[in-house]
């Protein structure tokens, strides 16, 4: 090989490395049959889809979707009709790779006798973690969902959003690599929303991959990288979030300080190239932002009313 040769494959720029998947789906199906074995609910169609290192899959659809029973699929606690799923690299009912997982459950199922801290130990313990790991961990963990003035109290006497948070809390025990999420916004307020959203986030900035699914179409567009939404058990779309929402067909300004004059020429300019103006108005904001800030004002200001 000449030296030429050689400088030109070095200067050739590398291929990305195709993402690594910690979840794949291969015509996964799930019927479920009565007692003489006859089709009774087709609850999943053949699905196809990966889950890559790194990122927060979101799996949306409205209740009765498929979303639950492909997430039950996943962490073999049901069998495929057809198909199979594999998770890190493991077929999906091989029990060893459910270490390295941590699971929230649609609706928690936790020990109502039990406070915070014996329930993150109890849960330590499954996983034979050492004493001193467990009460780090459990301390940590309870600081990061925010229950550090409940940490004594028995769940028995814990909200909805206060049971919600601590299940976080369990399912992150072992600090697993893969986080699954069923409807992990349940039961909290818009401000424990927010949180919750955030931590999400969070997690996945320390390297973790996480798959949730909801129904709630604001959850899923604030924290998703991509998403693949279900309807009657059949995946109807895949992709990033950011690219679905896009509207080609629209083209969008925004702008601060134009005054009135500005705002007629750029109308006429508009005219002038046969576009229509669909809107120039000042923007809005979300209801969730509106809430969240007017808590915050209080909070600053305590007593102080609107304007």
């Amino acid at each position: 090989m000449s030296a030429t040769t050689e400088a030109a494959q070095a200067a050739a720029p590398s291929t990305p490395a195709a993402p690594e998947a910690i979840v794949q789906t291969r015509s996964l199906s799930k019927t479920y049959r009565d007692f003489w074995g006859r089709q009774k609910v087709r609850a999943l169609k053949p699905l196809d889809l990966e889950v890559h290192r790194g990122e927060i899959f979101g799996l949306l659809g409205p209740n009765g979707s498929g979303k639950t029973t492909t997430i039950k699929l996943l962490l073999g606690l049901l069998f495929p009709t057809t198909g199979k799923a594999l998770v890190f690299g493991k077929d999906s009912s091989d029990v060893s790779k459910n270490e390295r997982i941590g699971y929230l459950p649609e609706e928690s199922y936790l020990y109502r006798f039990l406070n915070a801290e014996e329930t993150l130990d109890f849960y330590g313990r499954l996983f034979d973690m050492p004493a001193e790991v467990r009460k780090r961990r459990t301390q940590e963990l309870i600081d990061m969902v925010g229950l550090n003035w409940a940490k004594r109290r028995q769940l028995k006497e814990y909200s909805k959003g206060m049971t919600r948070r601590i299940g976080l809390a369990q399912a992150l025990i072992n600090d697993p690599e893969l986080i699954v999420l069923d409807e992990p916004t349940t039961g909290l307020d818009p401000i424990g929303t927010r949180e919750m959203k955030d931590l999400i986030i969070k997690l996945r900035d320390e390297g973790k991959t996480v798959l949730m699914c909801s129904h709630l179409l604001a959850d899923v567009q604030d924290v998703c990288d991509r998403i693949a939404i279900l309807y009657q058990g059949e995946l109807k779309e895949l992709g990033r979030v950011d690219s679905l929402l896009k509207v080609d067909e629209v083209t969008e300004v925004r702008a601060r300080g134009l005054s009135e004059e500005a705002k007629s020429e750029i109308r006429e300019v508009i005219q002038r190239h046969q576009g229509e103006l669909l809107s120039l108005d000042n923007p809005s904001t979300t209801l969730e932002e509106l809430f969240l800030r007017i808590v915050r004002e209080s909070e600053e200001r305590p007593g102080a009313r609107p304007q």
